[in-house]
């Protein structure tokens, strides 16, 4: 049966609101499909602004490995503003695709990819719109199955009563199992209706079905345990890892933007994983073990993706770019191949300690340098070994005095605030060290026109890391902190005025964290805070603290719990974990005992250059780490006469 595109009835509401163009579509390497002619449909949805989804790199890529499927079509969707969601509730249109403005409830899968858990109000109100009931167990044949991904999928326990099954880990090969599971279901006339599809789909023991899980609660408000309600349905659930990154080369077609979007570059993911064993990080934890792509891969990826979408600038992407074994090639390749063209390399993400001339003469060889920004994360040398973060201040100084001699003006240094066992001093210290780097840059710029902005986040403990036991710090606590910093590097007129200084205070990361590490129980006070009005959370201006406390006092109490219980509360060796039966291929008492070497200040070293130390990922998953180097070299590669511009 064919569906019909409601884009009738948007386009004369798009007049009324802002941004209109960001619903419109058309974008080069859209795809549009014939309906009918094909059997397993997709809409897969990036749960914030289009300026903020339309460049995510999982969707695209999910996007193009789908839509290379014959008899399969995928479209996206993005979220609404308020204005054009008050207007579409008014005119009875619902959540539709940019693609081909089809409904979201015609699909057969919604999935939406979670980078931050602050998308979940997001997420009910696509839900509403779509004419789709919040609650899994309120839908229907009709209605499509509700599929979770993304980082935040590592623990979807808060959302389990509105998602139908969630995926962890990497989807490329996941979402054509998925496919191949709905495509038989619907040939063999969709037997069992919706719960044996989930059930089928459960059976995988990768793809998590939480309506065939129950969970029982002790008197104190811990998890006593979650365990299946049915024979045939795993303990656990492991993740996906899509092992060898050479055979998945997407995305080929970026898309390319019609309106203005937080990134306008052809990304290449150049690897996977990360063994630094910082203790606060997710992505590096859940993402092992490392693979890398060959340089010959990305030297074809970044040349066909140049050709195809005309972006000037090429983004190196992986948790830690300068890791890669063959980083230095790779740049100086794409620097030589690209030498007399408006194209610029960038490294988004860049250890203080990986940076080094070489690579700072390869990024600026074509006189344009994008932005440098370097993650010391904690102040003080003491916390940098709390959080294992293998960096020293003069390791720092090292770097900025390498930017700022090869004509850099200006970096971006990171930190967090917030961190366990964190004090004043700590956090005083990052002043002291920003004034040392200008100091030191304006001496080696021979200059005093060069700047460093400081930027803090709020420490969020997270699932699969080892502080997911820790308490955080009350938002009083960190803004006291964040306000006595802003002063101490005002404190010498003519360093500050060279330092801007940025910050996320600490209610939004209170509410993060109760999200992160939160049960089934939070999925009422998601519910509370979205009916009053939640949207767009991961915003400023659209976030209400109060809100979310408002909420919180109303719900919590009825489970014997609140919101310091999820938050500022360290939890204990034995407690189950809202996702202890959700696999990362990490050992938890591997964890744990981080979590002590934290306590004693202890670092581990990156086990991709020293010998194994038993995180659990390599043997559970029957792999190992991926390095090269491969001994091959960039170029020769085809001159892209294209992209040479005029003098």
């Amino acid at each position: 049966m064919s569906v019909s595109s409601v884009f009738p009835q948007l386009e004369q509401l798009l007049p009324r609101v802002s941004k209109p163009i960001q619903y419109v579509g058309g974008e080069l390497g859209a795809v549009v499909k014939d309906w009918e002619a094909t059997t397993v449909r997709w809409a897969l949805m990036y749960p914030d602004a289009y300026e903020v989804g339309l460049p995510n790199q999982g969707v695209q890529i999910l996007y193009e490995v789908l839509n290379e499927q014959e008899d399969v079509l995928a479209e996206r969707t993005y979220s609404v503003w308020p204005d054009l969601e008050a207007l579409m509730k008014e005119n009875g249109v619902p959540q539709f695709t940019v693609d081909a403005h089809r409904p979201v409830k015609a699909f057969d899968v919604f999935g939406l990819s979670f980078a931050t858990e602050l998308g979940y109000t997001n997420m009910l109100s696509a839900l509403d719109l779509a004419g789709i009931p919040l609650d899994s167990a309120d839908r229907d044949e009709s209605h499509p199955i509700v599929l979770a991904g993304g980082h935040a999928s590592f623990n979807p326990e808060p959302i389990a009563d509105f998602i139908d099954a969630a995926v962890l880990g990497d989807g490329e090969e996941a979402v054509l199992e998925i496919t191949g599971i709905i495509r038989e279901w619907k040939a063999e006339g969709r037997p069992g209706g919706r719960d044996e599809l989930l059930l089928r789909l459960a059976r995988t023991e990768s793809i998590y079905v939480p309506r065939f899980y129950d969970v029982d609660y002790l008197p104190d408000g811990r998890i006593q345990r979650v365990v299946p309600n049915r024979p045939d349905v795993p303990f656990r659930v492991a993740k996906r890892t899509t092992m060898d990154l050479d055979a998945w080369p997407y995305p080929k077609k970026p898309l390319v933007p019609l309106a203005e979007t937080v990134h306008e570059r052809y990304a290449v993911e150049i690897f996977r994983g990360c063994t630094r064993g910082c203790r606060f990080c997710q992505a590096g934890m859940i993402t092992r073990p490392v693979r890398e792509r060959s340089i010959t891969t990305v030297g074809q990826m970044v040349k066909e993706g140049l050709e195809f979408s005309g972006y000037s600038e090429v983004g190196l992407l992986s948790l830690s770019s300068a890791d890669h074994s063959e980083i230095g090639d790779m740049c100086s390749g794409l620097a030589e191949q690209y030498a007399d063209t408006n194209v610029s390399l960038s490294l988004p993400s860049t250890r203080v300690d990986a940076f080094n001339i070489d690579l700072a003469q390869e990024l600026s060889r074509n006189g344009r340098r994008t932005g440098l920004t370097f993650a010391p994360e904690g102040g003080s040398e003491r916390i940098r070994k709390v959080i294992n973060k293998m960096v020293t201040k003069e390791d720092l100084i090292r770097t900025v005095v390498t930017a700022y001699s090869n004509g850099w003006r200006q970096v971006k240094l990171y930190f967090m605030c917030g961190l366990p066992s964190e004090t004043d001093e700590d956090v005083l210290e990052i002043a002291e060290m920003a004034h040392e780097v200008i100091r030191a840059g304006r001496e080696a710029a021979g200059t005093k026109d060069i700047r460093c902005t400081v930027s803090i986040g709020g420490f969020v403990p997270k699932p699969h890391t080892p502080f997911q036991w820790a308490p955080m710090d009350r938002p009083e606590t960190i803004d006291g902190r964040l306000k006595m910093l802003k002063n101490a590097i005002n404190s010498d007129r003519s360093l500050g005025r060279a330092i801007g200084f940025r910050y996320h205070d600490g209610e939004p990361s209170l509410i993060e964290g109760l999200l992160s590490r939160g049960d089934r129980r939070v999925g009422q006070v998601i519910r509370r805070v979205w009916e009053k009005g939640g949207r767009f959370d991961g915003w400023s201006e659209h976030f209400s603290y109060a809100r979310w406390v408002e909420a919180a006092d109303e719900v919590l109490p009825g489970f014997g719990v609140d919101l310091d219980w999820f938050t500022t509360r360290e939890r204990e060796e034995l407690e189950v974990l809202p996702w202890d039966h959700l696999d990362s291929g990490l050992d938890k008492d591997w964890l744990w005992q981080d979590w002590q070497d934290s306590k004693s200040e202890y670092e581990q070293d990156d086990c991709r250059w020293t010998p194994c130390f038993d995180c659990g990922v390599c043997p559970s998953m029957d792999t190992e780490i991926q390095i090269g180097p491969t001994g091959k070299k960039l170029l020769p590669l085809t001159p892209v006469n294209n992209l040479r511009v005029p003098a």
